[in-house]
Order: structure tokens, then C-alpha cells, then sequence
């Protein structure tokens, strides 16, 4: 895998998507969400504390599946305006005349310090990213030794059929390249992450109409693509763009409804303890040292 940012994305785009505000989580990523925290259950660590980025955008209600699955958690809410952040601690907020929410850790709307956190959870998010290595290399150096990662993205099969229809109108690529979860592995592998497990699956859904379709993918994303048509469509563009997808994708099997491919990459991995590289001379951060040396201690975690 290139150490280099994905040449399909334009960084400045990427930046205003990420910055944009929204109101509401999208109803793909909160299924993805949901499908994700059901594999929590697996795992038998019980974080002391948790990092959720972009939670928003990831999943509203996903945040409340996971307060509620470690409800002692304290929990640091990572959003790029601090609106955003507000909202998805207030989506979780009991009522004042609540005896339980005077004893409810807290919910912080900033980023977790180095090694604050058991768990990094990053929903739908690593797919937009401009620097993906640089933003993995965030959530290791937030999480403790031992701490483990859960993330999800979009995998490359994803719309593959409005590819098929720009391509066959003759217009510039209507999305950005997604990655592989075999480069995200080597990533997650090459940022200092272990035991990266992979998963992936493709679902189909289908719309009543291309306006729906047209809808849905602005709400999950947008085109990142540096090569995307420069100016602004036309009324009489946005027609025809909906004519084709409409001739092209629609499914006799379906009544008429038109079908599009999701292809959904799950991934987590752990933080290993620091390894200790032995040279003609070595430098440790303090950190390291004494975490080595809490360790190696009778009782230590």
C-alpha cells in the first residue's frame, strides 16, 4: 500500500465534508452502526473510557447503543465544530429530575488525550478521509495499550452501477476510489495496530424513484473525486441524470424500483504493548518507559 494520501481525493473537498453540519445521522450509516455494535458483544474488555468520532454523521442512535452497553464509560465526543459534539451528548442526556444522571460519567465534547481511551469507535468515516494514515494514526495514539479500535467504511464495489451510467453518458467520475480492506489492514498493521481482523459485505438497496436514489447517496457523502466536473450542473443535466438512472437501474424483479450496490468494509484491531527497539543507542519517551515498568509490576494491568 502507497504511504501516500489517495490521489483520488481532493483534501480541500474532503475538508468541507467533514466541516458541514448535519442534523441527522443517515439511515445507511446508522444500519451499518448498528450492524457493528452487535460484534462488541464478542469482545470482553469494558472500557473505562471511549472516543467516538464523528458521531453525528456516524450515528446517533449508534451512540446511544454504546452508552448504554458501557454505561460506567466516560466518553469523549470528537466532532470537527463543537455543535455537533453538543448534539450527540444531548442525544444521550437523562432528564434532569433523573436520580442516575447526577451519577452517569461524563460525556466530553473534545479529543481524548494520548492513551486516554479503551475504545476508538469511527463509523463510515475513514472513507472520506483525505489522509486516512494521518487519522488512524490519531485513534492509535488516543487509545491505550491493550485499547482496541472499531471501524466501518465503504468498500470499492460501492455504486459501482452510477459509475456504469457516467461512464456510459460519457460525463467525469461521479465518486472518489474507495480502498480495499486488504490496504486498510496494512495500514491499521503499519500504524502500529495488531491483530487487524476484516470483514466485509454487500447489500442492495433499492429506491421508489432516481430522486430518492440522487437523495440518499448526497446525504451518506459527495464527490471527492479531484477530477470532478468543475462548475455547476443545469437543471437540464440533473433531467437527464435522472432518465438514465432510471432506463438503466431499474429492476423488473423489484416493480420497477431502482437497485444500488453498498459495499461495507468492518475492521478493529488492538494496541499492542510498545516494543522496546534495542540500538547502539535507544531513545524512550518517559511515557513508554514508565507504562513498561507499570507493567511489569506485580498486579499491574
Amino acid at each position: 500500500m502507497s504511504t501516500q494520501r489517495p490521489p483520488s481525493i481532493d483534501p480541500a473537498a474532503a475538508a468541507r465534508w467533514a466541516a458541514l453540519p448535519t442534523a441527522d445521522s443517515p439511515w445507511l450509516h446508522e444500519e451499518v452502526a448498528r450492524r457493528m455494535e452487535e460484534r462488541l458483544q464478542w469482545i470482553t474488555m469494558k472500557p473505562q473510557a471511549w472516543a467516538h468520532w464523528a458521531p453525528v454523521r456516524g450515528g446517533l442512535k449508534a451512540h446511544a447503543l454504546i452508552s448504554a452497553r458501557y454505561p460506567e464509560a466516560e466518553c469523549f465526543v470528537v466532532e470537527e465544530r463543537v455543535e455537533q459534539a453538543q448534539q450527540a451528548i444531548k442525544s444521550v442526556a437523562k432528564p434532569w429530575w433523573t436520580p442516575g444522571r447526577w451519577r452517569a460519567p461524563a460525556q466530553r465534547a473534545e479529543r481524548p488525550g494520548d492513551g486516554a481511551v479503551q475504545l476508538v469507535w469511527a463509523n463510515m468515516q475513514l472513507h472520506s478521509a483525505a489522509d486516512p494514515q494521518a487519522l488512524i494514526a490519531q485513534w492509535h495514539r488516543a487509545l491505550s495499550t491493550d485499547g482496541f479500535l472499531m471501524f466501518s467504511c465503504l468498500g470499492p464495489d460501492t455504486a459501482h452501477q452510477l459509475r456504469e451510467v457516467y461512464a456510459a453518458m460519457g460525463w467525469p467520475v461521479p465518486s472518489h476510489e474507495f480502498t480495499d480492506m486488504h490496504d486498510w489492514g496494512d495500514m491499521l498493521v503499519g500504524a502500529g495496530f495488531a491483530e487487524p481482523v476484516m470483514d466485509m459485505e454487500r447489500i442492495e438497496l433499492t429506491y421508489t424513484g432516481a430522486a430518492r436514489l440522487l437523495l440518499e447517496l448526497r446525504e451518506i457523502g459527495r464527490n471527492l473525486q479531484p477530477q470532478r466536473f468543475p462548475a455547476l450542473r443545469g437543471r437540464g443535466w440533473r433531467q437527464k441524470l435522472e432518465a438514465a438512472l432510471t432506463e438503466r437501474l431499474a429492476d423488473a424483479a423489484q416493480q420497477g424500483r431502482l437497485s444500488m450496490t453498498f459495499e461495507l468494509i468492518y475492521g478493529h484491531a488492538f494496541k499492542p504493548k510498545p516494543k522496546l527497539r534495542v540500538d547502539a543507542q535507544s531513545a524512550i519517551s518517559l511515557r513508554d518507559m514508565r507504562e513498561m515498568l507499570t507493567r511489569g509490576k506485580p498486579g499491574g494491568n
